[in-house]
């Protein structure tokens, strides 16, 4: 198949419209990266600075009763904004099972991919998408994904998912429910509040967004990224990587930036906007990025804990129990989502349209 791809409208067309994406171009046997994927020299791998002397949080989670394990995720949180966790109970060919699921699911027939293409699909629960936001960003993002949306539809609507990776996302999102509840019940007594109710697990984990990530291999990795520096519009994200690697964090204090190494069974937590927003700035949402692999193809499966759409974020009232001023101003989080997703990534200046 030929594609101009000098040429945006074809591209796009090509990617987004006929729904062949990132996986598409892959399959083409290029040798050059598409001029729309090339990041400026400043945002490359061979470019950016990266520390080779830190590392984010590794915490053993086979106790997350004992208090000292409960100060290890909370001050994770505060200070880096991601760690990951270990023993955390979910059986390894369950985790192995989901990523292997992502691959199948990339392997399909372009044919059969389209048909969940958003005017395609036949739930609203599933979304085939490729890059981040391809109409509006400056710069695509070198991969493809699948989105499942689990807000309780889910039982009814799984019927219509792909059957080579439906039963694998439920059964990973069933035993990773509890896990988030505990993290989040963790957090949120470090700040203050105490119980979290219906009313507030709601406004934390109303809808959970499952995407099956696939980055295909890159004629030329250095040029392109697999995800552009952002932070996530979640209030915690749980990420299931392979063994590829290719997830960079900005650490904390300066501008270098930590490769997130895979450990085998383990999964990476992250600090979303809105508990950085809920907590007043008590916990950090920070910048990550991907970058991709010349040799391999990579999967990784994030689960995206968010809120309700209607629900309105701000601080909690627990946070500002002692007089604390607010940092941010109630927003219904829909706007928020929507407002993200009018862009492409940007870095993490999202959270500054709702500072006071």
């Amino acid at each position: 198949m030929s594609v101009p791809l000098s040429e945006p409208g074809n591209l796009i067309d090509f990617m987004v419209t006929k729904g062949n994406g990132v996986k598409g171009l892959s399959q083409m046997n290029l040798k050059e990266v598409p001029n729309q994927f090339i990041q400026p020299p400043g945002e490359r791998l061979d470019q950016i600075p990266v520390s080779t002397q830190e590392s984010i949080p590794v915490i053993d989670v086979s106790k997350c009763d004992d208090p000292e394990v409960a100060e290890s995720i909370c001050e994770a949180a505060a200070k880096w904004g991601f760690f990951q966790i270990t023993n955390h109970g979910i059986p390894f060919e369950v985790l192995e099972n989901v990523k292997r699921a992502a691959h199948n699911f990339f392997e399909l027939p372009v044919e059969e991919r389209r048909k969940y293409l958003k005017e395609n699909s036949p739930t609203q629960t599933v979304m085939l998408r490729t890059s981040f936001s391809p109409l509006v960003e400056m710069v695509l993002e070198w991969k493809d994904y699948l989105v499942h949306i689990c807000d309780g539809r889910e039982n009814e609507d799984s019927k219509y998912w792909p059957t080579v990776s439906r039963d694998q996302v439920l059964e990973y999102i069933n035993w990773t429910k509890p896990i988030i509840r505990k993290l989040l019940k963790i957090l949120l007594n470090h700040i203050n509040v105490k119980q979290i109710d219906d009313v507030k697990e709601s406004a934390l984990m109303g809808s959970l967004a499952l995407s099956l990530l696939y980055y295909p291999m890159c004629p030329i990795p250095n040029l392109a990224a697999g995800a552009c520096r952002h932070s996530d519009v979640s209030s915690i994200t749980i990420l299931l990587q392979d063994d590829v690697g290719g997830l960079y964090v900005r650490v904390h204090e300066g501008d270098k930036w930590i490769h997130v190494t895979p450990i085998e069974g383990a999964l990476v937590v992250n600090i979303g906007d809105v508990l950085q927003i809920m907590s007043n700035d008590r916990y950090k949402s920070i910048e990550h990025r991907v970058f991709v692999n010349g040799n391999k193809n990579r999967v990784s499966v994030p689960l995206f804990v968010n809120p309700s759409g209607d629900t309105v974020i701000g601080p909690l009232l627990g946070v500002l129990d002692d007089g604390e001023k607010p940092i941010y101003k109630q927003v219904l989080y829909s706007d928020y989502f929507n407002y993200f997703f009018s862009k492409g990534h940007e870095g993490k200046h999202m959270i500054d349209y709702v500072k006071i």
